[in-house]
């Protein structure tokens, strides 16, 4: 069976002690300079900047590049009308929901070509790709970048586990189950 090409960034799903999620959400802003939209699903770094929102300084983020040290992903926009977008469009100051939790578990989509990862990469580090999200379901294009895969302590992602579902099988567009690895709240970890 082919999985379905449906990139959607990170999606907290449970936590890494196997209990359900429970939401360690914490409120950032975005600078109204930043040019790069940011989606659902996006991970996201300090900024070293604060916006001041309806009197309140938040601490900023942006839209996380491989290699950074990640502060969270993106699971909530605030809307600020009814005409609000369900993303935060580019060099607009929106305050974003952002999972900071050091011990969340994320699901996440192999990126189509090279080799796919197998169940063999279980406890491996990988890097994320950034690609553009969608501006019709405001979901983030972030995939796992399945040509990094190694032991690696410096990498993005530590690959937890294969998400056992009827519609997921392993190979291409293979969903999978990450923890961040490069974690702004926690020590970074060698992959086995």
């Amino acid at each position: 069976m082919a999985n379905a090409d449906t990139p959607f960034g990170l999606r907290p799903v449970s936590m890494l002690d196997g209990s359900p999620y429970s939401a360690s959400v914490r409120v950032f802003s975005t600078a109204s300079g930043d040019a790069t939209a940011i989606y659902l699903g996006d991970p996201v770094i300090l900024s070293g900047t604060v916006s001041t929102v309806n009197g309140r300084d938040y601490p900023d983020v942006d839209q996380a590049a491989t290699g950074n040290v990640i502060a969270g992903v993106v699971v909530g926009v605030i809307p600020e009308t009814d005409a609000s977008t369900i993303y935060r469009a580019a060099s607009t100051t929106r305050l974003l929901m952002v999972e900071t939790g050091a011990d969340v578990l994320f699901e996440i989509q192999d990126v189509s070509g090279g080799t796919a990862l197998t169940t063999a990469a279980i406890g491996l580090n990988c890097d994320f790709v950034v690609a553009a999200g969608s501006t019709t379901t405001g979901q983030s294009g972030v995939e796992l970048n399945n040509a990094t895969e190694a032991t690696t302590n410096t990498l993005d992602l530590q690959i937890v586990d294969f998400v056992p579902r009827a519609d997921n099988a392993a190979g291409e567009h293979g969903k999978w189950l990450v923890r961040i690895n490069r974690s702004q709240w926690a020590n970074q970890v060698a992959g086995i």
